[in-house]
């Protein structure tokens, strides 16, 4: 693990925690950070503002940012939603499939609510262990690694057969 050169698959900003990966394989990382391959990305985020249903309902259906089109694949709230609690600091699961810079902050910010703790929790089918201390790492196992590069390696198409010559 100590030689090499080790590549991020994906980042994270400074403000951001969470679930990191690496590889020694640069190929590999551009595979699994490329929008084509539509690897799930979870994040824990607690937010201060107003989240009513309607704030869901458009942060699922999508909003126009700067740089394109931009919409969660999944939101739950991590705690019930009331309609007369005007209560800040609210914790919400999103997932995305795509990385773009600071989108999960962006989204948020669309629609008047501020971020203001941001945790990835999963990339694809890995998920960060809860007893896994900041700033310590484990290997994936070989059932981790193979379903992470399931949806990027080559479709197999149906067989061959030779026809007359």
């Amino acid at each position: 693990m100590r030689q090499g050169r080790w590549v991020s698959v994906g980042r994270l900003d400074l403000n951001t925690a969470g679930l990191l990966l690496f590889t020694n394989d640069g190929a590999l990382a551009h595979h699994l950070m490329h929008p084509s391959a539509e690897i799930p990305r979870e994040y824990w985020v607690r937010v201060a503002g107003d989240v009513s249903e309607n704030t869901l309902e458009a942060l699922r259906h999508g909003i126009e940012l700067d740089d394109g089109f931009a919409r969660f694949d999944d939101i739950m709230p991590l705690q019930a939603l009331h309609e007369d609690d005007s209560q800040y600091n609210r914790y919400f699961s999103v997932t995305l499939k795509e990385g773009r810079n600071r989108e999960v902050r962006r989204l948020w910010e669309a629609v008047g609510c501020q971020v203001s703790r941001l945790k990835r929790i999963r990339f694809g089918n890995v998920t960060l262990p809860k007893d896994l201390a900041q700033g310590r790492y484990r290997l994936l196992t070989p059932g981790e690694t193979n379903a992470l590069l399931e949806p990027i390696r080559p479709k197999k198409g149906p067989a061959r057969t030779p026809g007359p010559r």
